[in-house]
């Protein structure tokens, strides 16, 4: 393949402004290019706390920050609003919805990852997933509207059913959002209701592999699943969900009425990755060079959830240190071919694996240390505060979490917005009594 000769000023487009995407960026801020980042959102996502909007303990501005905001200093690059719909590897240019196009003398594609139901696409409807602000503010009402309608439904059938919270998937937001809810409904929601206990709510984890948080060493999964129990989540293993509707689930041979289920279980590659005509992995992850470009257009690079690749033989998890650290690395690659030198093959530094489980309860593995329970709480939260961009959002996650702690309250308990479905769900209910 011949290269063409780049210009004076070269131009980059970022797709994604994820930690790949933002970190690519900010990567490049000195560097003599012309950079344009698209997102379809205007925000950075801190997505490992994604489900503390959907279980109210934080709002949504606690999280994110607007991506002008994040890089109005930066006077290499220009953030546009929008959704690209196609790639054109070979013209070296993308097609945005609504038909505009953009070239690229560099490009990194880095929109990430959507739900994947194994083939089961229906279940979407009646078990939402968590990836965006959009889903977890939907999540959150859908929960608290949950207790609301089991204390206006006089059957108890039908009360119990809308108590019967269900978590598809045991890996780390399955776990979360488990033990979260479970201290929703035996703490926070305590004495507020008058014809329901609230504590009654059964929560439950299931997960279709032997243990919960598999990519952890087995004895701390095992701790993991015992804190759940002793936070009142029933953690069911080795049986996958086979089907799920809007009246509940079915477990084995055994269908079980619940009005929420929730979906944790797999995420599939965007679709964007289809149009790159690169070859991909089950997942619809982009088979990427060592150096994350791919093998017949060097110029264009995958990182992220959308990458697949391995480091010292094995693969990269899709996880925010992983992505941040590809952000980078796509960075530098490019700062190599500007300079006309080699690049490097990516190397992963894995700097542990770390989970919540609740209230003064979670898993941290950290190469050969291993910590459980309270000092292991302590210090997920402590990196996660870290990691937060922003000041004030550490300053109000740290002041939220800190009145959460000593009186169980979660503040982001408003209901917005209305569901046709909840509605008629209401109304029936009513007629039938």
């Amino acid at each position: 393949m011949t290269s063409q000769p780049l210009p004076a000023v070269p131009h980059i487009v970022i797709v994604g402004g994820g930690f790949a995407g933002l970190w690519a960026t900010r990567a490049l801020a000195n560097a003599p290019v012309r950079i344009t980042l698209i997102d379809r959102r205007n925000h950075h996502l801190f997505q490992p706390l994604l489900y503390q909007v959907a279980t109210a303990g934080l709002s949504a501005p606690d999280i994110a920050a607007p991506l002008r905001h994040i890089l109005r200093r930066q006077r290499n690059v220009e953030v546009r609003l929008a959704e690209v719909e196609r790639i054109d590897a070979a013209g070296k240019h993308l097609e945005l919805a609504g038909g505009e196009r953009i070239g690229f003398d560099f490009l990194l594609l880095a929109s990430g990852a959507t739900h994947a139901y194994f083939g089961h696409d229906e279940w979407a409807a009646h078990a939402p997933g968590l990836k965006t602000l959009d889903d977890a503010l939907q999540l959150r009402r859908h929960l608290l509207l949950a207790f609301e309608r089991a204390e206006a439904e006089p059957d108890p059938a039908r009360r119990a059913a809308w108590l019967n919270f269900a978590i598809v998937g045991g890996g780390p937001t399955g776990v979360e959002l488990a033990g979260t809810l479970a201290e929703i409904a035996r703490h926070t929601l305590k004495n507020e209701f008058r014809n329901i206990d609230p504590a009654q709510a059964r929560v439950q984890l299931i997960e279709a592999g032997p243990r919960v948080l598999s990519s952890f060493p087995e004895d701390l999964s095992e701790k993991a699943r015992k804190q759940l129990r002793r936070l009142g989540v029933e953690v069911s293993t080795g049986t996958p969900v086979s089907a799920i509707s809007a009246e509940g689930y079915r477990l084995g041979e055994a269908f079980v009425p619940a009005r929420t289920v929730v979906w944790a279980a797999g995420v599939a590659a965007s679709p964007l990755a289809r149009t790159l005509g690169a070859p991909l992995d089950r997942a619809g992850r982009v088979l990427v060079q060592a150096d994350l470009s791919l093998a017949e257009h060097p110029d264009i690079f995958v990182a992220g959830d959308l990458a697949s690749v391995q480091s010292d033989g094995r693969p990269v998890p899709g996880v925010a240190p992983a992505a941040k650290q590809m952000g980078r690395h796509v960075a530098e690659a490019i700062r190599a071919r500007l300079r006309g030198t080699p690049t490097a093959p990516f190397r992963y530094r894995d700097f542990g694996n770390l989970a919540t489980i609740g209230r003064m309860a979670a898993i941290v593995h950290l190469g050969r240390l291993k910590l459980s329970g309270l000092l292991a709480w302590w210090f997920w939260l402590a990196a996660h505060v870290f990691f937060l961009i922003g000041f004030r959002n550490r300053l109000v996650v740290l002041l939220n979490w800190a009145w959460a702690y000593w009186s169980y309250q979660r503040g982001a308990r408003i209901i917005l917005g209305d569901d046709d479905s909840d509605q008629s769900d209401q109304s029936r209910s009513t007629r039938q009594a």
